[in-house]
């Protein structure tokens, strides 16, 4: 009866073909990328402005209904699954690039903005928006906001939560409050902003950001370095970053990854070898062949076997869709698939990468590795059958001992996916009970009557 009474008020407030209520309808987008987290939402709705956004969020107060917003859903921590019902607010029509300031080097955009498209936007105009995570041609601007999205250029240029300088957020209470301001410096006051990015949409709802821009390199160039041995590989970045110059990306996949691709989604990779360096460089054409010489010599210095360069941006990109598939094509192995995301310090990298190799031999578990090295980030995807209880149950062990290992290596549980359902049971291993309750007074003053998000992170 009250949910009938929330539907029919959201009604009033959209229009009918903004309210979905069907079964299906709501089954599918209560389901993200994660693996086996499932929920069914009460309800769907698709605000088209910020006002809208309001009303939404005063009716699910007046309820007391769960509001959990959704981008893409290309998440992989169940973030976005609705675990306890309520309402999914999906910010598919609220996808307008609103401003491009070439003068000032800013975007002023909605939510719901692709950050692929995004980036052809900016680039157009000679400006260049660096976050790339690997689902850039679906996943949006504010889901790379709630969860602080990187990816493989993190190494050189940051992740998203260095190209947010001002933010519209719908509170729990349904006020706007803005963040920073448009300039690149702001220290009047709190830097609320830092809350509300990577917060997984539990304080607040994003709904305008305005974003840095850089200018656009001139020039890059890629190179493909296979090794015979993992830990070689593993070596070789730190023995680059020793050179001091900065490759935009420094990427990895190991044997299985590359095998597997090759398998599914065929580019030519060298399917005898342990494991690939994807390395970009860019910047001024002048400094392209002088980097690559450097990089070059080092590689070779650290045992590589096999180098590759592209010669043209066709290359780089078929160089990078290998990248991008290795989750896709990993998928295809097993009826279920996991992906996590460690990060260590540069220094421990050899030692994450062997470690997580040997659980996964101890478990009897296929594994295949991906990451973005250079900053010491590494993605274990686990293809698996859910519905197999002794493997289900060895993935959970290794799960575990993946993450003790990281954290006995000096690195956390999330670089860049977020905590959501799948990994709040481990934030303890990483935040210490002080913190973690400072985090939960934080979420009361923002969220009163846990209606953003509930029982996300914590």
């Amino acid at each position: 009866m009250l949910m009938n009474k929330a539907i029919s008020d959201l009604k009033k407030t959209l229009t009918s073909k903004n309210v979905l209520t069907e079964l299906e309808e709501r089954y599918a987008y209560s389901q993200d990328a994660s693996p086996g987290l499932k929920g069914v939402a009460d309800v769907v709705v698709f605000a088209e402005d910020i006002e809208q956004v309001q009303h939404i969020v005063k009716i699910a107060n007046k309820y007391k209904l769960p509001v959990i917003c959704r981008g893409a859903g290309t998440n992989t921590v169940g973030a976005c699954v609705t675990e306890h019902g309520g309402i999914i607010l999906n910010f598919s029509k609220m996808n307008k690039i609103l401003e491009i300031n070439p003068e000032n080097m800013t975007a002023r955009v909605q939510p719901g903005v692709i950050v692929g498209v995004l980036q052809n936007e900016v680039e157009k105009l000679g400006l260049y928006y660096p976050p790339d995570p690997s689902n850039l041609a679906v996943s949006t601007i504010g889901g790379s906001i709630a969860q602080n999205s990187a990816g493989a250029r993190t190494f050189k240029y940051g992740s998203t939560k260095d190209y947010i300088i001002d933010m519209l957020v719908v509170t729990a209470q349904g006020e706007i409050l803005r963040t920073g301001s448009n300039t690149v410096k702001n220290a009047a006051g709190y830097n609320l902003g830092s809350l509300f990015i990577g917060s997984e949409g539990t304080l607040g709802i994003v709904v305008e950001a305005t974003l840095k821009l850089i200018p656009k390199p001139q020039c890059s160039k890629v190179i493909m370095a296979y090794f015979d041995k993992l830990t070689d590989a593993a070596n070789a970045v730190t023995s680059i970053i020793k050179q001091r110059i900065s490759p935009s990306t420094i990427d990895f996949m190991d044997k299985n990854a590359i095998q597997t691709v090759e398998k599914f989604y065929p580019v030519g990779l060298l399917t005898d070898k342990e494991a690939a360096l994807i390395i970009e460089i860019d910047g001024f054409k002048s400094s392209i062949e002088e980097q690559k010489d450097i990089v070059t010599k080092v590689l070779r210095q650290a045992n590589a076997s096999a180098i590759q360069y592209s010669s043209t941006e066709e290359e780089a990109s078929k160089i990078w869709q290998a990248r991008r598939s290795s989750m896709g094509a990993c998928a295809k192995l097993k009826p279920n698939i996991t992906t996590d995301d460690v990060i260590v310090p540069r220094e421990n990298l050899p030692q994450l990468v062997k470690g997580i190799q040997g659980i996964c031999d101890k478990y009897n578990l296929t594994v295949c590795m991906v990451g973005h090295v250079g900053d010491g980030s590494v993605h274990p995807q686990i293809p698996i059958d859910f519905n197999n209880k002794e493997e289900y149950k060895n993935y959970k062990l290794a799960k575990g001992e993946i993450y003790d290992l990281t954290v006995k290596l000096g690195g956390t549980i999330s670089g860049e996916h977020g905590i959501g359902l799948e990994k709040r049971a481990y934030i303890s291993k990483v935040v210490n009970s002080t913190a973690l309750n400072y985090m939960r007074e934080i979420k009361k003053v923002f969220d009163p009557n846990n209606i953003l998000n509930p029982y996300k992170i914590f």
